[in-house]
C-alpha cells in the first residue's frame, strides 16, 4: 500500500518527517474514525510499521507513522541532550497541529510508548487509546543493558551482507523463527543506502543522553552516593490507562518487559488488555496473529 510524506517542523524549526496512509474504504462524506499514530523505538524508524499501517488504514482509519527526529527521514538534532522523551512528545504534539488532528488512537513501541506516556501529562485529551508494546512504566535492566550496547555504535557497513548479518545479530534473540528473507526485509528498515555504503537510519548521537546518565549514574555511586533512580512512570501508565482503551503487547521472549513487569503492570490498570506473542521478543512487529487481533479489538473499541 501507498502512502505519502508528511512533513512538519519541531517548536525549534526542525524538520520532521511521517508516513502518511490514507483510509481505506472511506469516501469524502462519511464520518471518519480517528487516526492512528504509529510511534517507533529508539533506533527504529517509521518502516517498522511498513506491514501494519496498511492493516490499520483498512479499517478506515488515517495512519500516520512517525520518523522520530534523528531518525529516518526526520532531521538530526544539533544537540544531541535533546533526543529524550520529552522532546518527542511535544514534537508530537507538533505534528497533530500541522496535521489538523485533535485525539488519536497512539500505538508505541518501545520508545513510542514511553512517549505515549509523557504525552498524558501533555496533552491527555489527545489519547483517545493505546497500545503500548513491549513497553511500559518500569523496564528490565536486562533489556536495558543489551539495548544501550550497540545504540550508536557500528552504523556503516560496506556491503549489504555485512548489514544483513548486523541485523541478524543484533535481532536473533528477539526473533529466532526468521528465516534468511525475514532478515533481508528486517534490514531494509534499518539501513540506508548512501555514498556505496549501508548506514543505519539514525544519528548516532541519539545515544549521547543514554551515556550521560550512565556516566552520571557511575559518578554518584563512586563518589559514595546512592545509586540514581529512574524516573517514576507509573503515575503516567495509571493516568494513560484511565478512562480510556489500553493494550499491552508482550513478546513471549522479552527480555525489557519481563513477565514480573507484565504482572505488575496489569495489577497497576486492571482494565487494561493484554496479548502476548509467544517465540518473539523485543519488541513484536503486531502482524502476528496474537498481537493483530488485540489491536483489531482495541481499534473496535475505539472511535
Amino acid at each position: 500500500m501507498t502512502f505519502t510524506d508528511f512533513f512538519w517542523t519541531s517548536h525549534e524549526g526542525l524538520p520532521l518527517h511521517a508516513r502518511d496512509y490514507a483510509p481505506m474504504g472511506v469516501s469524502g462524506g462519511e464520518i471518519r474514525k480517528l487516526p492512528v499514530i504509529c510511534i517507533h523505538g529508539l533506533t527504529r524508524n517509521a518502516r517498522d510499521f511498513e506491514a501494519l499501517a496498511p492493516r490499520i488504514a483498512a479499517t478506515g482509519r488515517r495512519v500516520l507513522a512517525v520518523d522520530v527526529r534523528g531518525r529516518g527521514l526526520s532531521a538530526h538534532d544539533p544537540n544531541p541532550m535533546n533526543y529524550h522523551p520529552g522532546t518527542y512528545a511535544a514534537d508530537v504534539l507538533s505534528l497533530l497541529a500541522a496535521a489538523g488532528i485533535e485525539k488519536a488512537v497512539f500505538v508505541g513501541t518501545s520508545m513510542g510508548g514511553l512517549i505515549t506516556m509523557v504525552l498524558t501529562s501533555l496533552k491527555p485529551e489527545a489519547i483517545a487509546a493505546a497500545v503500548l508494546n513491549d513497553v511500559g512504566p518500569e523496564l528490565s535492566p536486562v533489556g536495558l543493558a543489551r539495548i544501550a550496547g550497540y545504540t550508536g555504535m557500528a552504523s556503516r557497513f560496506e556491503t549489504w551482507d555485512d548489514a544483513v548479518a548486523y541485523a541478524k545479530a543484533i535481532n536473533e534473540a528477539a526473533f529466532p523463527a526468521y528465516a534468511a528473507e525475514d532478515w533481508e526485509v528486517f534490514a531494509r528498515r534499518l539501513f540506508d543506502e548512501k555514498d556505496g555504503d549501508y548506514v543505519l537510519a539514525y544519528d548516532p548521537d541519539i545515544a549521547a543522553p543514554i551515556k550521560a546518565a550512565a556516566e552520571a549514574a557511575a559518578k554518584s555511586q563512586s563518589e559514595g552516593g546512592a545509586a540514581l533512580a529512574p524516573p517514576d512512570m507509573y503515575p503516567l501508565f495509571r493516568a494513560l490507562a484511565k478512562d480510556r482503551s489500553l493494550l499491552l503487547v508482550r513478546g513471549g521472549i522479552s527480555d525489557l518487559i519481563d513477565p514480573a513487569i507484565a504482572e505488575r503492570m496489569r495489577a497497576a490498570a486492571p482494565t487494561m488488555a493484554y496479548a502476548e506473542v509467544p517465540g518473539v521478543g523485543h519488541a513484536p512487529m503486531l502482524t502476528e496473529p496474537e498481537a493483530w487481533a488485540a489491536i483489531e479489538n482495541l481499534l473496535g473499541e475505539a472511535p
